[in-house]
């Protein structure tokens, strides 16, 4: 999950999107699932922002690649804050 600035329009934001996106598929990940919940109020103003676009993805990505797809997500201007769980396998 990622959450992007509030006062960027649609083109900016799908350009986040797609660099996110390349972001994964340069480490060899996978995006199963894409879900962009649109603008949303924070639970605590981040930045001095009170919204932010939300997205989130299920992807398959190897453990390291994980490291480094945190690391761009923390460059990202753009992006707010993020999160990245793992969800165990049945």
């Amino acid at each position: 999950m990622y959450v992007v600035r509030p006062t960027l329009d649609e083109q900016t934001l799908a350009t986040v999107n797609e660099k996110v996106d390349k972001f994964i598929a340069n480490a060899g990940g996978e995006i199963l699932k894409r879900e962009d919940w649109g603008k949303r109020r924070l639970a605590f103003p981040l930045a001095k922002f009170t919204e932010g676009f939300y997205s989130v993805l299920q992807l398959k990505l190897s453990p390291v690649a994980v490291r480094d797809l945190e690391r761009n997500l923390t460059l990202t201007e753009e992006v707010l804050r993020h999160l990245v769980t793992r969800i165990e396998s049945e």
